[in-house]
């Protein structure tokens, strides 16, 4: 199981309920959760759909997608 995304929520919470955000990205509620909770990591696409949906960048909704690997 990933790391609930904290800033994902803070900025979810404030356009509404899980299932308002859902709606609005044409995603079902319990993908939408799945993200939020960390569980899944949306394809490109979405991912930046959801950056522009919430005016934050995509490193900012999913950091553990972005997180730098030292080599």
């Amino acid at each position: 199981m990933g790391n609930k995304r904290e800033r994902f929520t803070q900025l979810r919470k404030q356009k509404g309920t899980q299932a308002k955000v859902a709606a609005d990205n044409g995603i079902s509620n319990v993908y939408l959760r799945m993200i939020e909770n960390g569980t899944f990591t949306p394809g490109r696409d979405l991912m930046f759909r959801l950056a522009g949906y919430f005016d934050e960048p995509a490193d900012s909704l999913f950091p553990d997608y972005f997180k730098k690997i030292d080599v």
